[in-house]
């Protein structure tokens, strides 16, 4: 017997957790933290339903903390077994991990000097020395080879495009084939590779983060040359809070393309987050993980500046000069981005761009949404910049993508599992799962086991 339940990434986009068990033994395939709505972040802090220490192995599909970043708390709970990835997304996960118990760390202790935490002392989920631990555990497997699991399973990757290391994860199991998409990236994207195909499957795990929407096909060279264009024109700057490990890399892509084509020549350009930093350096490291060249990977890198300490975050944010600031997190939920908007976000003549999907409840959803003021470091501020969104430069799939590259499948599979997107887009795509496909989809609920 084979089950399967999903502990989180079930009915939102975020905390993807799923575990299978067989005969008492358990795997769990993705480890995240929750994010955006406080009774989702909540959720980090209340003890899972079963005994971490029950926990076999965890298989990651990719290195992004609502994939990995709960794999330090788990740990520290009582997980003492192997984590298996990619070779790439070992080295990304690391660094998105090590940045996040910094953070959480530092949080904590500006809580605490501040006094606007509700507990006293605030407390980090987990600290740095807690991610040092759990990397220890850490198993790096290969492509396209079947991988030995604890209590007999096997595990093979294939890409999934999405970010470097990114993998689809087929799990063999006491006589059951269950594939996890986990977050399938663009086909035709400008520089990771197209989700590779998957024959066949007893059963589906899919994500939807956008099941109902298709993506604008507009060309993002030239959206993201008109904004940053006419930001500078009115003496602004623009300020682009990305995703560390993928967006990020992405815009550098399309600002070299831009540059390339004569455009913001005189325009700085600057990387202020010390993990894209570092995380842009692997792009010439796993060649063989993206489309471009060892010389066009060099010349993507070298397009921007990169801020080396806090002092010149901060130089950053007192010069009022026009510029570009590519700054993580994403959703404006933590990091230097935080301070880039303080300082740029109360004034008309600059531009908050936002590059990539904004979750419920994070700044960014609320600054699209045309709110007026935002909570940032326990204070409000008013928001009187520009606010404006690639829409179209995503590294997740949209509905087409995802039924594409369901349509790789040679036979149905008994069921699909849809996970890992709001209600409204998980039922859109069980809905056009059974129209278009005739296959057997459902949309699991937290804690919800199926016997597969």
């Amino acid at each position: 017997m084979l089950e399967f339940c999903s502990l989180g990434g079930a009915g939102t986009v975020t905390g993807s957790k799923h575990v299978l068990t067989s005969e008492g033994r358990r795997l769990m395939v993705d480890c995240g933290l929750f994010q955006g709505l406080k009774n989702l972040r909540e959720q980090n802090w209340e003890s899972l339903p079963l005994s971490t220490s029950s926990i076999d192995a965890v298989v990651l599909t990719h290195g992004h903390l609502d994939h990995c970043g709960y794999l330090p708390r788990l740990a520290k709970d009582g997980f003492k077994g192997p984590v298996f990835m990619t070779g790439a997304t070992r080295e990304v996960s690391e660094l998105i991990l090590k940045d996040s118990g910094f953070l959480q760390e530092k949080d904590a202790q500006y809580a605490n000097r501040h006094g606007f935490s509700k507990h006293q002392p605030a407390l980090p989920l987990y600290t740095v020395q807690d991610v040092e631990r759990v990397l220890e555990q850490f198993k790096v497997a290969p492509w396209h080879t079947a991988t030995a699991l604890p209590g007999g399973a096997t595990l093979t990757y294939r890409s999934a495009g999405h970010i470097l290391g990114a993998a689809t994860a087929q799990v063999d199991w006491a006589g059951r084939r269950v594939v996890f998409s986990g977050d399938l990236g663009r086909y035709g994207d400008a520089m990771m590779h197209d989700p590779e195909p998957v024959h066949g499957a007893d059963y589906v795990v899919i994500e939807s983060t956008y099941g109902n929407r298709l993506h604008d096909h507009t060309d993002p060279v030239e959206v993201l040359g008109s904004i940053i264009e006419r930001t500078v024109r009115r003496g602004g700057t623009v300020v682009i809070p990305a995703f560390a490990v993928g967006r990020v890399q992405a815009l550098l892509c399309y600002l070299w393309r831009l540059r390339q084509a004569g455009r913001l020549t005189n325009v700085p350009i600057y990387v202020d987050s010390p993990m894209a930093s570092s995380a842009t350096k692997l792009l010439c490291r796993f060649n063989n993980d993206h489309k471009l060249s060892p010389e066009q990977c060099q010349a993507v890198c070298d397009v921007a500046s990169y801020t080396p300490d806090v002092e010149a975050s901060k130089a950053l944010s007192a010069n009022r000069y026009p510029k570009v600031i590519v700054s993580a997190s994403g959703m404006a939920t933590g990091g230097r981005v935080l301070h880039h908007l303080v300082a740029f976000a109360q004034d008309h003549k600059n531009t908050v761009l936002f590059s990539g999907y904004q979750a419920a409840g994070t700044r960014g959803r609320a600054m699209l949404q045309g709110e007026k003021e935002i909570r940032i470091f326990g204070y409000w501020m008013p928001v009187r910049a520009e606010v404006a969104e690639l829409s179209m430069l995503s590294a997740h799939a949209d509905a087409g993508e995802l039924m594409r590259w369901l349509g790789g499948f040679k036979r149905a599979p008994r069921q699909v599992f849809i996970v890992h997107g709001e209600p409204e887009a998980s039922e859109a795509m069980r809905v056009r799962i059974g129209r278009e496909l005739g296959w057997n989809a459902v949309v699991p609920r937290q804690g919800q086991t199926f016997t597969l």
